[in-house]
C-alpha cells in the first residue's frame, strides 16, 4: 500500500537498529490487513531517548512504537501509564499513543516467547528452565515462565545482583514458584535454556552460558535475532539439543503488538 499523508505511523526505537526484523514483519502484516500504516525504524541512543519520546507525543499521526534493546527498562520512567504486565516486569516493549499525546506501555516479550514455543510444538509447562540475562526481555520471559507452569527457573547474569533482584520479584509475584539465582553459567539439569541477553546479535559474540552443560534433548532458545544460527544455537544443535531462534519469538509478538498499538482509546 503506498504511503500518503493519511498513512498512520508506528516507530521502532533501538540502538543499534539496522538489524531489526520488526519493520519487515509488521509492514507485511499491515499489507495483509489492508491497513494504511507503516512501521519505520528510529536509531535512538540512550542519551536521546527522552527527546525521542517527546517527539512521538507531538506526532499526531503516530499510533505507537515498538521499544527494543537497550531501551526496554529506561523507557518505563518516560511513559504516562503502564499495563499490569509492564509494571510487574519493570520493562516495556510496545507503546500506544493516545489522541491527547499520552503514552501507554505494555510488555509482550514473555507472552511472545511462550506463544512462539507453543507454535513450534513445544511447551514450557513442567520445564526446568535456565535463563541467561536479567534485563527487560529476560524479566518478561521469567514472569511468563512462572505463570505458564514451568517447574523451576534458574537465572544467570553477569551482574549477580540483577539476577537476585529478578528472582525476588518473580518469587513475590508467583508465591511458591521455585526460582533462584543459578550457581554458575552451566545449565546442567535443565530441559529449557533461554538466552535473553544481547549476546548473539553479532557473529563474534561469545556464548552467554557454558554450552558444555547443555543436556541432549533440551530446548535451547534465543531472544537475539539473527538470520543464521547463533554460536549458542549451533553449539546446542551439535550436542543434540532442539533449537528455537529469536525470530520466532518476534513473529509471535507482531500481531499482539499491532493489536495493542491500534486498540481503541
Amino acid at each position: 500500500m503506498p504511503v500518503s499523508g493519511r498513512t498512520e505511523l508506528v516507530a521502532i526505537l533501538g540502538d543499534p537498529i539496522a538489524q531489526a526484523s520488526a519493520p519487515r514483519l509488521m509492514n507485511a502484516l499491515f499489507e495483509r490487513q489492508g491497513r494504511d500504516a507503516v512501521l519505520v525504524a528510529h536509531h535512538v541512543r540512550a542519551a536521546d531517548l527522552a527527546s525521542a519520546l517527546a517527539g512521538l507525543r507531538a506526532t499526531q499521526n503516530l499510533r505507537g512504537a515498538i521499544v527494543t534493546m537497550p531501551h526496554k527498562v529506561a523507557v518505563v520512567a518516560l511513559l504516562d501509564a503502564l499495563a499490569a504486565e509492564a509494571r510487574e516486569v519493570g520493562a516495556c516493549n510496545v507503546v500506544r499513543r493516545a489522541p491527547d499525546g499520552r503514552l501507554v506501555g505494555t510488555m509482550l516479550d514473555g507472552e511472545g516467547f511462550v506463544a512462539s514455543v507453543r507454535r513450534a510444538g513445544h511447551d514450557v509447562r513442567g520445564a526446568r528452565a535456565f535463563l541467561a540475562g536479567a534485563g527487560g526481555a529476560a524479566a518478561g520471559i521469567a514472569f511468563a515462565l512462572a505463570r505458564h507452569g514451568a517447574t523451576a527457573l534458574r537465572i544467570h547474569n553477569r551482574t549477580r545482583s540483577a539476577a537476585e533482584d529478578l528472582a525476588a520479584r518473580v518469587r513475590g509475584a508467583v508465591p511458591g514458584f521455585d526460582v533462584a539465582v543459578a550457581a554458575g553459567p552451566s545449565p546442567t539439569g535443565c530441559d529449557l535454556v533461554v538466552n535473553a541477553t544481547s549476546l548473539g546479535m553479532r557473529s563474534d559474540d561469545p556464548t552467554p552460558l557454558d554450552v558444555g552443560g547443555l543436556e541432549p534433548g533440551a530446548l535451547v532458545a534465543e531472544a537475539p535475532i539473527r538470520p543464521e544460527p547463533t554460536r549458542l544455537l549451533a553449539a546446542a544443535a551439535a550436542r543434540g539439543c532442539r533449537t528455537h531462534g529469536g525470530l520466532a519469538m518476534l513473529e509471535a509478538q507482531i500481531e499482539l503488538m499491532a493489536e495493542f498499538v491500534f486498540a481503541a482509546t
